[in-house]
């Protein structure tokens, strides 16, 4: 049996395995009980950080506006 890093699971979460990769972990899915167990806290973080949004502080987004007005005043 192989063992899966948590890297491999994120990869299969993803669909970025390869036919065989995806097979191989499927099967071995069915037959550990704790693979499917860090599957599933891979699959609940995913969707957490689904949700998540994140917006830059208005002190940085300032600081960016200031930075372009002024060097479009010394383009002119």
């Amino acid at each position: 049996m192989t063992n899966f890093t948590p890297e491999d699971l994120l990869l299969y979460l993803y669909k970025e395995t390869s036919q065989q990769q995806t097979a191989e972990i499927e099967q071995a899915l069915t037959n550990d009980w704790t693979l499917r167990e860090k599957l599933s806290v891979l699959k609940a973080s995913m969707q957490r950080l689904d949700k998540l949004t994140v917006s830059p502080r208005t002190e940085v987004v300032l600081n960016v506006l200031n930075y372009a007005k002024e060097k479009a005043a010394e383009q002119v």
